[in-house]
């Protein structure tokens, strides 16, 4: 997951911000994959990268899967009173959460802990310092 984005609407203009927030940052990607959501192609059409995207039944998956831990925190976090500052939180949760997180069910339980104590290792002398 590159990035987390929370908006009240599900627009184009929504759309866009977010587009050209994430190519600012990782810049122009080869393929980006999105669900049907006619915003997305509309989009995806004012910047030009109509033909990078790829919409698919099963295509999504991977991106739809990865927002499942979000969704789940969603409901917890309604009590935020603005948008704004779930908007914080949930970046820099992002962060660590992808810092902290290894498959394990794709890796070999020996790799799993040596990733993870790596992991944990660098994120103390992060908050150390």
């Amino acid at each position: 997951m590159l990035e987390s984005f929370v908006t009240k609407t599900r627009d184009k203009a929504s759309a866009l911000k977010f587009i050209r927030k994430v190519m600012k940052r990782y810049g122009g990607p080869k393929v980006i994959v999105t669900d049907k959501c006619p915003p997305y192609r509309a989009a995806m059409n004012a910047i030009g990268n109509e033909d990078r995207q790829e919409t698919g039944r099963h295509l999504n998956n991977r991106a739809e899967n990865s927002h499942l831990p979000f969704r789940r925190r969603d409901r917890a976090m309604s009590r935020f009173r603005r948008m704004r500052r779930l908007q914080k939180f949930a970046s820099i949760h992002s962060s660590v959460y992808n810092h902290l997180n290894h498959q394990r069910n794709i890796e070999s339980r020996a790799r799993f802990k040596a990733l993870r104590d790596v992991a944990l290792l660098e994120w103390r002398e992060m908050v150390a310092a």
